[in-house]
């Protein structure tokens, strides 16, 4: 496979994945603003500390208000990670690629992204209820997903996308899961308190995995949501599950048996889904869980800079016959 089209997927469905869950994000904090009414003042900037651009957000706005974030995050075309500027970017990689993507989900993916090209034309009802908004955004990319996996060929140009995905989704489930700290930090007196009990579900709801979480631990504690969320084995969207299912994708596209690495990515994942699986909770607490996610999330970057390198810069190419053990170097 050219290496464009393999960077056009890869781009494509993290792109799609970045507009859900920014749209997940929002919805946490909508819930809590109506499940909470001690939230006394705002805390829809915090949102921008956890997307990591507080730094745009105020060379472009003069104050944190919610119209000014749900905006931001949202319809701002002048921002590159906002839901509508990542599906404008989606829809461009997907152009360059129809003839690799089904006619169907070429189809959902415009009609996507001028509905909410549409929305930011009037966005008075968004701004009153994000909810629906934010709804919708999931809805259609579930449907995408689901249009990957049951009509797209289980080929390469399936396996980048695939990895993509599951690479921007371990991210940004542990940034849902950093939530916690820069927005629903309760005061000492609440720990405990349904007040944080309330913020911990929401985290899980955030990620579609109250009701799985309910089934496997029943009673909502800090630290049993954060082993699911970042260790869980089983469930689609904790962070060990997606890197996990990315390292396969990653090497069923080298022929690289796990284990072994061929290529810094390779290297890269394969060591960070052995450190999270050895892991344990007690661990990430004692740390802290910020300071934990904080350094997962730059280990996740090193990550994306290893694919970037291996497989789409012009200067590297994966080399699937050099195969090498964890312990042995490359000469």
């Amino acid at each position: 496979m050219l290496s464009r089209v393999a960077d056009s997927l890869y781009w494509m469905s993290r792109y799609i994945e970045r507009a859900e869950n920014i749209a997940r994000f929002l919805d946490v904090n909508w819930h809590l603003t109506l499940d909470l009414s001690l939230m006394q003042q705002s805390h829809w900037s915090a949102l921008v500390s956890v997307s990591g651009d507080q730094k745009v957000f105020t060379e472009r706005y003069e104050r944190d208000t919610k119209k000014n974030v749900l905006t931001f995050l949202t319809i701002d075309q002048g921002y590159d990670n906002s839901i509508l500027s990542c599906l404008g970017k989606a829809r461009e990689n997907g152009l360059a690629v129809r003839d690799l993507i089904p006619i169907e989900m070429w189809e959902l993916l415009n009609v996507y992204y001028h509905t909410v090209e549409k929305e930011a034309k009037q966005p008075d009802a968004l701004f009153n209820n994000p909810y629906t908004f934010c709804e919708e955004v999931k809805r259609r990319t579930l449907t995408l997903s689901g249009l990957v996996d049951d009509a797209m060929d289980h080929d390469d140009a399936w396996l980048f996308f695939n990895l993509g995905r599951m690479l921007e989704r371990a991210d940004k489930t542990s940034r849902i899961l950093d939530v916690k700290y820069f927005v629903l930090l309760p005061h000492l007196q609440d720990v405990g308190t349904i007040i944080d009990e309330v913020q911990w579900a929401a985290l899980l709801k955030a990620t579609s995995s109250f009701q799985a979480y309910r089934h496997r631990y029943g009673r909502i504690a800090p630290t049993t949501v954060a082993k699911f969320m970042l260790m869980d084995h089983r469930f689609p969207r904790s962070v060990l599950y997606c890197l996990t299912k990315a390292q396969k994708y990653l090497h069923d596209i080298t022929g690289t048996r796990i284990g072994y690495f061929s290529n810094e990515a390779e290297k890269v994942i394969g060591q960070l889904c052995a450190e999270l699986s050895f892991q344990s909770v007690e661990d990430v607490f004692s740390q802290g869980l910020h300071e934990f996610t904080d350094r997962l999330q730059l280990r996740m970057n090193r990550m994306d800079e290893a694919v970037q390198n291996t497989f789409f810069a012009t200067s590297t190419a994966p080399s699937s016959d050099l195969e090498q053990s964890p312990g042995t170097s490359e000469s």
